[in-house]
């Protein structure tokens, strides 16, 4: 089962430069549990941050459960990566936060924040999981079950399935850790 829970640490460049006891960041906060940023702003304070003084610059210090393939939160204002997850919908929906998980492992978590900024919501419409299966069942399933040819029984042995399945990574399909999936852009 895939949990679509998203924590983050916020820390502050004030805080930070002025070695005070904040300097480490602020409690874990799971961004699936709330609507606007004003909410998380509002629970920034309650927890000593001064926004509009030494706080008043934010970067995402540790993130839980996002896979961001080695990206530099430093610069990154927490506010942008809520917003983005909040209109992605992957706040809200398991398979979206499944697919977003599958796009950033083979093209990237910077891709996926530009295919949101794009298309928003709809930015899963073209992208297509095929758990559990290997180049060769993609292969077969395509012969079989998709494609218009008919192939007879007795020539399943004389069909190199693994091969057409491969053929299909430079037609959108990628390699998952789980399966293949089809990103048609």
């Amino acid at each position: 089962m895939v949990s679509n829970e998203v924590g983050i640490v916020i820390g502050s460049w004030g805080s930070y430069n002025e070695c005070n006891e904040r300097a480490l960041g602020s409690k874990w906060i799971c961004l699936n549990d709330y609507e606007d940023w004003e909410d998380i702003e509002e629970e920034l304070k309650k927890q000593g941050f001064e926004l509009d003084g030494l706080d008043e610059e934010l970067f995402v210090q540790d993130t839980d459960n996002l896979p961001t393939n080695y990206i530099n939160w430093d610069y990154t204002h927490p506010k942008q990566i809520f917003e983005v997850l909040k209109k992605s919908g992957v706040l809200d929906d398991e398979y979206k936060f499944e697919k977003m998980e599958i796009y950033c492992d083979v093209l990237g978590f910077e891709e996926w924040w530009t295919l949101v900024d794009d298309k928003e919501d709809d930015w899963d419409d073209g992208i297509y999981l095929y758990p559990g299966y290997s180049w060769y069942d993609l292969g077969y399933y395509f012969l079989h079950e998709v494609d218009c040819c008919q192939v007879p029984d007795y020539l399943d042995n004389y069909i190199d399935y693994e091969r057409y399945g491969e053929e299909l990574k430079y037609d959108h399909f990628y390699e998952y850790d789980n399966g293949i999936v089809e990103i048609r852009r």
